[in-house]
């Protein structure tokens, strides 16, 4: 039991230090935003946030509404 562990946490520290490199070894460092409002080209391209979709058309007041 003492084997795996060890194995375990031999693979998931260097694999935490390699995910999170920007942010731990530079100044001012930050993970990128990987919400789909956040990306400048997915609005360019005009898609949007499921949520904000799902929240639009719950609040249509006819079918025929845009």
């Amino acid at each position: 039991m003492l084997k795996t562990l060890l194995i375990a946490v031999a693979i998931l520290v260097p694999a935490v230090l390699l995910m999170g490199m920007k942010v731990f070894f530079t100044r001012n460092g930050k993970f990128t935003m990987g919400h789909v409002s956040d990306s400048a080209e997915m609005r360019r391209r005009g898609i949007r946030c499921v949520q904000a979709q799902d929240y639009e058309q719950r609040n249509r007041k006819k079918l025929y509404d845009k």
